[in-house]
């Protein structure tokens, strides 16, 4: 990869997402060479992919050059490669780039969608965890209702105004809320040629509440915000199939649609080269120091990373444990490079929050839960301030700004068509 040679400790770093972001900026350059690899040459801010999705932001709001953020930093090397394979017992990685050496390993790898083995969903559904499935979500949004001026059929143009959401958690309510504000503000003006009374949105949570991980209070505030937003919510239901046309669900029933939007579960973006031991449920098991189980030198951290809290679950796969265990690494590095022990990680939870629309939020802190328009100003302030660039502060806040007083989301734009696939016919019979 045509990494210069020098006396330093070689750290590689895989993955450039909050994780890793964090660990890449915080290490001592005196002490270590670094070098960052990621698939993109783009870090992203993904709690707002979903406005991306549903035409609030674009997406160069959202993300950054990484060579931005390297700019002028000693000892920092950045590759844009996708690596498949890890050789711990020779400490070196295989890339479509290249192979690299390392002394210390660190695994960021973040997240994918998790299917659960459903291969008709996976074919058909869109789910939205990068900037490229967002942009393809927000052309499939618009093309519906592009679609929808040109049929006289009444129920294909129902199915193409239909939007069934999987996955009740924070990603799946804000989707619901998004596309309901749109329904409500936006369509109406855009095609008056439509009934757009006859668009209907659909949330299906697998457990009996919608952002089961939040409080009960922040729970049933959601599910009347979105009540009142005109939100159809199924709650103890499960996405079975979906053949292109129709959503079937585990109680029997069905929906009729051709856009199906997939935010119920991630699993880890695991690497080849690591024995079963020490992987757990699709994410690597790591001890108190996020060292990878039986590899030495070997850490990791986020989503990918399955540490246990006192014997209990492991972390949940959202940012903050990324973020603090990227910094507590960097620390931990930082004193093995001076001949000092390791400290054991601990997590310390700020609390959660979603929004649901225009001045509805649901936000528990650790000590207090409250809803409503103070909430979604915390929520606003939380994802401004986390922003990695003055630029991308300025563009959102703007946007946000505008989109407020205006009751308009102004990037209606389907850059890039997005091309469906069709369902198989059946055969006679």
């Amino acid at each position: 990869m045509n990494i210069p040679e020098c006396n330093l400790k070689k750290v590689v770093i895989i993955g450039a997402g909050f994780g890793g972001y964090q660990i890449a900026t915080k290490l001592r350059r005196d002490k270590f060479q670094v070098v960052l690899l990621d698939k993109n040459n783009y870090y992203t801010f993904q709690p707002l992919l979903y406005q991306v999705a549903t035409a609030g932001l674009e997406p160069d709001s959202i993300t950054h050059p990484i060579r931005t953020i390297i700019k002028n930093k000693e000892n920092f090397y950045f590759r844009l490669a996708n690596v498949y394979r890890i050789d711990p017992k020779i400490k070196k990685v295989y890339s479509n780039m290249g192979d690299l050496s390392y002394d210390y390993l660190i695994i960021a790898t973040g997240s994918t969608t998790n299917f659960f083995g459903h291969k008709n969903i996976e074919r058909y559904a869109l789910p939205i965890k990068s900037v490229m499935e967002a942009i393809k979500l927000r052309s499939l949004i618009l093309q519906s209702f592009e679609t929808a001026l040109f049929t006289k059929d009444v129920k294909e143009r129902d199915r193409l105004m239909t939007f069934v959401i999987a996955g009740g958690g924070p990603t799946g309510v804000e989707i619901s809320g998004a596309l309901s504000e749109l329904k409500n503000f936006i369509f109406p003006k855009d095609y008056p040629d439509l009934d757009i009374s006859r668009m209907s949105i659909h949330i299906i949570q697998a457990t009996f509440r919608l952002v089961d991980g939040m409080s009960k209070a922040s729970s049933d505030a959601t599910l009347n915000y979105l009540k009142k937003s005109g939100v159809n919510i199924w709650l103890n239901c499960l996405v079975k199939d979906y053949d292109g046309n129709t959503v079937y669900i585990d109680n029997g029933q069905k929906i009729e649609s051709v856009n199906l939007i997939w935010s119920a579960g991630v699993k880890g973006s695991i690497i080849e080269g690591f024995e079963n031991v020490s992987i757990e449920e699709g994410r690597f098991r790591v001890d108190a120091y996020n060292m990878v189980k039986n590899y030495e030198g070997v850490f990791a951290i986020g989503d990918v990373a399955a540490m246990k809290r006192d014997n209990r679950n492991a972390y949940p796969m959202i940012a903050q444990p990324a973020i603090q265990q990227g910094i507590h690494l960097a620390k931990n590095l930082n004193l093995l490079a001076e001949g000092k022990e390791m400290i054991p990680f601990r997590y310390i939870d700020h609390g959660s929050i979603a929004i649901i629309g225009r001045n509805k939020a649901v936000c528990d802190l650790p000590w207090l839960q409250f809803k409503g328009f103070f909430a979604w100003l915390i929520w606003i302030y939380i994802h401004f301030i986390n922003l990695i660039h003055v630029r991308n502060r300025i563009i959102v806040l703007t946007n946000w700004i505008i989109q407020y007083y205006q009751y308009n989301k102004s990037i209606r734009l389907i850059i890039q068509s997005y091309k469906r696939i069709l369902p198989e016919k059946k055969e006679a019979q």
